[in-house]
């Protein structure tokens, strides 16, 4: 995730321990034996948004204000600790930057899993990676983690989730906060849709390569995720080969095979309407190449991310004390934008194996 780009917690150490622990994965009585491990996570803080409610909840207000007002000085430098309005200015902060991860996420396909306030970090990082996944076939609905039955975190929900929980957040805030403050920091929240919204625009307008705003980017976008929906094309691999494909092999859909995300999505009855529209937006760009355009797309464009059945095709040698895979992923992972032989070798851009197509994780993944 750091190397996507993405603000995250940060991951020190593994330690693998022999001694085995039982463990119920899936919850449904089918326990077994495997080795515990304990993973080392860094980040410039841990307090989140549950941390804040649960003092609001127990009526710890002056323990309320002192956590505030150290958290503000820690890691909100940027605002005056005699600002009478600091609190307001905390929460514009953390509005922006919430609604900020949350597009990211969604410019690579994450879905954390389990959106609740206690995994919402008041720094807006990634943190408690638990029954995350990266989607493959593009799909609002994709659920990573197989006890939300409901698709309460469903990728496609996220961004209303940290609205949410963003309201609770104000909720939280609201005892030390004066009848001005809080009808701005209501205001302010108001806000987050479109801040998203606009955040979410800019990321997939560079993954497409489009320079400046046009009237009709917002439409194009949204026409080409619905030609990946219906399809089941690829996520990350429909970008990344939209940046590898020249305009010609698009326009006369000759497009390779082996740019099989592509090929996918070029069966769609409306691939070719998308394409004129595509075409002539690229072509509105003065002084713009080829070469520049696919310099510019495939700089935000991974060619590998996390997928599931990669992590457990590594976890299954690790079982067996055989961690070069585990080496390999983290070789690959701190260059996932540049195209590496072992990566291609290893099968990490290429469809998913038939093996993997029933991988469930859940919180206990």
């Amino acid at each position: 995730m750091h190397f996507l780009g993405i603000p995250t917690s940060r991951a020190l150490s593994l330690v693998v321990s022999e001694e085995a622990v039982w463990r119920d994965q899936f919850y449904n009585g089918s326990v077994r034996k495997e080795k515990g491990a304990v993973v080392l996570r860094l980040a410039p803080s841990w307090f989140r948004i549950g941390s804040l409610e649960v003092l609001t909840r127990a009526g710890e207000l002056d323990i309320l204000r002192m956590l505030l007002n150290f958290v503000i000085d820690q890691h909100f430098t940027a605002i005056k600790p005699n600002d009478p309005n600091k609190y307001v200015a905390f929460f514009s902060a953390v509005v922006n930057e919430t609604a900020n991860m949350i597009a990211k996420w969604m410019s690579v396909g994450f879905a954390h899993g389990v959106c609740n306030t206690d995994n919402f970090s008041l720094l807006s990082i990634t943190i408690d990676y638990g029954p995350f996944g990266f989607m493959e076939a593009y799909n609002p609905n994709f659920v990573p983690n197989s006890s939300d039955d409901e698709g309460r975190y469903s990728i496609g929900a996220q961004a209303d989730v940290g609205l949410f929980n963003l309201q609770k957040l104000l909720e939280a805030l609201l005892p030390v906060l004066s009848l001005d403050q809080r009808s701005q920091a209501e205001q302010i929240l108001e806000e987050y849709p479109q801040i998203y919204h606009r955040r979410f625009h800019e990321l997939f307008k560079a993954k497409l390569g489009l320079l400046g705003d046009e009237e009709d980017d917002a439409y194009l976008i949204a026409f080409l995720l619905k030609l990946m929906e219906d399809t089941g094309s690829d996520f990350t691999m429909t970008f990344r080969q939209l940046s590898e494909v020249t305009l010609l092999q698009l326009q006369n859909n000759s497009i390779p095979q082996e740019l099989w995300a592509l090929w996918d999505l070029s069966s769609h009855e409306y691939f070719s309407d998308w394409v004129k529209l595509y075409s002539q937006r690229i072509g509105s760009q003065p002084g713009d190449s080829e070469e520049t355009r696919t310099g510019r797309m495939t700089a935000v464009n991974p060619c590998y991310v996390l997928r599931n059945w990669m992590a457990e095709s590594a976890i299954r040698k690790a079982e067996n004390n055989d961690f070069s895979e585990v080496a390999l992923l983290q070789q690959v992972l701190t260059e996932p934008f540049v195209k590496q032989m072992k990566a291609e070798s290893a099968g990490y851009s290429s469809r998913t194996p038939a093996w993997a197509s029933q991988l469930r994780v859940s919180c206990s993944s």
